[in-house]
């Protein structure tokens, strides 16, 4: 899979372990991240990760913040973007599975690198289920052609 990633400042090194994991696991992956430790603002580390996805550029997105909060009410504002914060597994099986979703949202400050590497591997192991799901993101997807 080719997959975005990106963070803030306080995402940082949740970012890269991440970004390790997934080309551990094969996977093509771009950066958008900051690369120093000065304070940056999530939205404009969001936006190349949300348009790329949204635009078929690539596969799906991983994004981190301290909590993840930010990032995720940010990518939610895009067309297209499914964005699920998750620091479970169990919900990180279920967003795939039921919501489809296309960008994976967690917060360093949260979770540790360890829970983070099973959370990734639990999302990208897993496929949406479609049937009565699929009416569900077509709703979602009716709400944003009208706002």
């Amino acid at each position: 899979m080719n997959i975005a990633i990106s963070s803030d400042h306080g995402g940082n090194t949740l970012r890269k372990e991440i970004g390790t994991l997934l080309e551990e696991l094969g996977h093509q992956v771009t950066d958008f991240g900051p690369q120093t430790k000065d304070s940056v603002d999530y939205p404009d580390y969001a936006k190349p990760v949300c348009e790329g996805v949204a635009a078929g550029e690539f596969d799906s997105g991983i994004l981190v913040c301290g909590t993840g909060i930010g990032m995720s009410i940010a990518a939610n504002k895009y067309k297209g973007i499914r964005c699920a914060l998750v620091h479970d597994v169990f919900s990180a099986k279920m967003t795939k599975c039921h919501n489809n979703s296309n960008i994976l949202a967690m917060g360093e400050r949260v979770i540790g690198a360890g829970l983070a590497r099973e959370i990734v591997t639990t999302w990208l192991a897993n496929e949406f289920e479609g049937g009565r799901h699929e009416t569900r993101i077509n709703k979602i997807a009716q709400i944003e052609s009208t706002n």
